[in-house]
């Protein structure tokens, strides 16, 4: 066997990768411009088994709605706050930050909030629940003060609205209630 220079061997390597390369974006791009494959018989799902669940959810309009006129009733008190809305899931759908409002009134408007829909009650009634069960407050994301108010629809929860910043959870709680109210109008 004939032994080649180091410059033969770099040059037959280089022709050797272009090959597999060019071979290889070949098959690509014969990939991706073929036809897709028809897509296999749908499959329905039978909701008569109950696996399927529907759920309730507020609209973004619906929560700018709650939460504006939380706020609004925050300033006709010249009370200086924010006002979360969560969906059932607990994602904020909407957050406002009222005029003069602190820098702690945002996350904790948005954790009372996700605490009132997490367990569907004013988190008034929950901050009384730490008495027997303190360790409740160590669970992640949540505010256990009077300030947040779910929202419900045929008594299942179906968002949640928090308000923070005026001087007492009192005060941020009727806010609260205020933006719920205002869905039911």
């Amino acid at each position: 066997m004939k032994t080649m220079s180091p410059r033969t061997r770099v040059l037959t390597g280089a022709v050797a990768a272009a090959a597999l390369g060019a071979g290889a974006l070949g098959a690509v791009s014969a990939n991706a411009s073929a036809p897709a494959a028809a897509p296999a018989t749908a499959v329905k799902a039978d909701t008569a088994n109950r696996n399927l669940q529907q759920s309730t959810h507020l609209t973004v309009d619906a929560a700018s709605k709650a939460a504006q006129a939380a706020l609004d009733a925050a300033e006709k008190e010249h009370q200086r706050v924010a006002v979360s809305v969560v969906d059932r899931n607990g994602n904020t759908v909407v957050t406002l930050r009222g005029d003069g409002a602190g820098p702690q009134a945002y996350e904790s408007a948005v954790k009372k909030a996700y605490t009132a829909v997490s367990w569907n009650a004013p988190t008034s009634e929950l901050a009384k629940r730490l008495d027997r069960t303190p360790n409740l407050k160590d669970i992640p994301g949540t505010l256990f003060l009077a300030g947040g108010a779910p929202v419900q629809v045929k008594g299942a929860p179906v968002a949640g609205i928090g308000v923070a910043g005026a001087p007492s959870g009192d005060l941020d709680e009727k806010f609260a209630q205020a933006g719920a109210a205002a869905l039911a109008k």
